[in-house]
């Protein structure tokens, strides 16, 4: 973990409520797809947690929606805006894990992590060996689709309405798919359906409420399997499956 200050290049509309924003500054932290960062806004106590969707040396993007009031008011900030940044927390996705076709699955929000990991796998595997499935409610919603197509891999999407790809959630492309691993993110409904349906071992990366974002408050802490405790934004946010209590 590092505190870092980081300057805002752009931050523009991409979708329906959804914000892309590139960011100037020390990108060394971020080691593995699937870590956070967290946002120091004037005027609100608590940081803003938000994936990375990207990062290269100097340069980092984050995706977000515009939900509430700290949200909307990052999509009012101009370029050249700096801001105090936590930066390379949480655990991340493990890559060793994915044997020879893995599947990645995103929904609304858990969709920027997928990319960042999608670029890493690509690293290791053949981009027509992985699969990602997006989920969103309407089309007009969708955002970074031609950027995973762009990677050249297998890319599904399903909306809720059937405005665009597969009518239905994530778990109606996946049901249809062979894979060797899973990796998600996303809301726990979706959570819980692909839990009852997936046919290998995954890991689930969790979006909760966070008050320090580093592991001292104990907030997010929640139940394993195993009965002990654990820190979702400190040994998570990313998850195995076989790890985790569904209650």
């Amino acid at each position: 973990m590092k505190e870092e200050i980081f300057k805002i290049n752009s931050n523009v509309l991409i979708a329906e409520n959804t914000y892309e924003m590139e960011l100037l500054g020390d990108t060394s932290e971020i080691v593995r797809p699937g870590q956070f960062v967290n946002i120091k806004l004037d005027g609100f106590f608590l940081r803003r947690p938000i994936s990375v969707c990207d990062t290269e040396e100097g340069r980092m993007t984050l995706i977000y929606k515009a939900v509430g009031e700290g949200t909307e008011l990052m999509t009012k900030l101009a370029p050249g805006t700096r801001l105090n940044i936590l930066t390379g927390l949480g655990n991340g996705f493990d890559l060793s894990l994915s044997g020879d076709h893995p599947v990645l699955i995103g929904g609304g929000a858990g969709i920027p992590p997928m990319y960042s990991l999608c670029k890493a796998l690509i690293s290791v595997l053949s981009p027509e060996n992985i699969k990602v499935v997006l989920g969103f409610n309407t089309e007009e919603e969708i955002f970074y689709l031609r950027e995973f197509q762009d990677l050249g891999v297998d890319v599904r999407v399903a909306t809720a309405d059937g405005s665009y790809g597969t009518k239905g959630f994530v778990t109606d492309v996946l049901k249809d798919l062979d894979y060797t691993f899973f990796y998600t993110c996303g809301p726990m409904p979706m959570f819980r359906a692909i839990e009852a349906i997936a046919k290998t071992s995954g890991q689930y990366s969790f979006e909760e409420r966070m008050g320090c974002g580093f592991g001292a408050c104990m907030g997010c802490s929640m139940m394993m399997a195993d009965g002990s405790y654990k820190r979702v934004c400190k040994e998570g946010p990313v998850f195995r499956r076989e790890e985790i209590l569904w209650k």
